[in-house]
């Protein structure tokens, strides 16, 4: 297996089980090129965890020119967001870089963040696997088409989550289509 993996998750999950280090380190073995965001949460846990496995094969996402967390002085990739700086959209710009990018995704859920949830729905839409871990219930899925998305959504998602999820999906539908046509 070959290509780059686009790995996120929420700002709540700052520790890795067995099963997620699992997973990163089947992707050390396999070499494969990481995109990773910033922020606070997964993506530092994880950028910490590949740091501790001195593994260089990997580039992060920051919106704007100051990243935020960089622990392993990898390489950076400005994504120069439209929208307020601060703002969920601001942020979303480089989700929505990275999900282009990427061949697939690895995404950590704490059960109630939207924007891991959107970049689910991101990759899916470009017909890109994600294997999707889902914290309270310890549990990986592994989701090839939106359909398979839209029957987990159904069956886990509370009503008041799903349409959080709908209006920022909408919201951020013009924002990808904006972004594609600037990349």
């Amino acid at each position: 297996m070959t290509g780059t993996v686009f790995i996120g998750g929420s700002r709540r999950l700052s520790r890795l089980t067995s099963e997620v280090t699992k997973r990163l380190d089947t992707i050390v073995e396999r070499n494969l090129q990481v995109v990773i965001g910033d922020a606070n949460g997964a993506d530092k846990a994880v950028q910490a965890y590949l740091t501790s496995r001195s593994y260089r094969n990997v580039r992060v996402f920051c919106a704007s020119s100051m990243c935020r967390n960089n622990l392993g002085g990898w390489s950076v990739e400005e994504v120069q967001a439209q929208a307020p700086r601060g703002t969920a959209a601001f942020y979303a710009s480089k989700d929505q870089a990275m999900a282009l990018e990427a061949k697939f995704g690895l995404m950590l859920w704490d059960g109630k963040s939207i924007g891991t949830l959107l970049n689910v729905s991101r990759l899916l839409k470009q017909h890109k696997k994600v294997a999707f871990y889902v914290a309270p219930s310890e549990r990986f899925w592994e989701f090839r088409s939106e359909t398979e998305w839209h029957r987990f959504l159904d069956s886990n998602a509370r009503g008041s989550l799903l349409q959080r999820l709908e209006s920022r999906g909408a919201t951020e539908m013009a924002e990808a289509t904006n972004l594609r046509m600037a990349l």
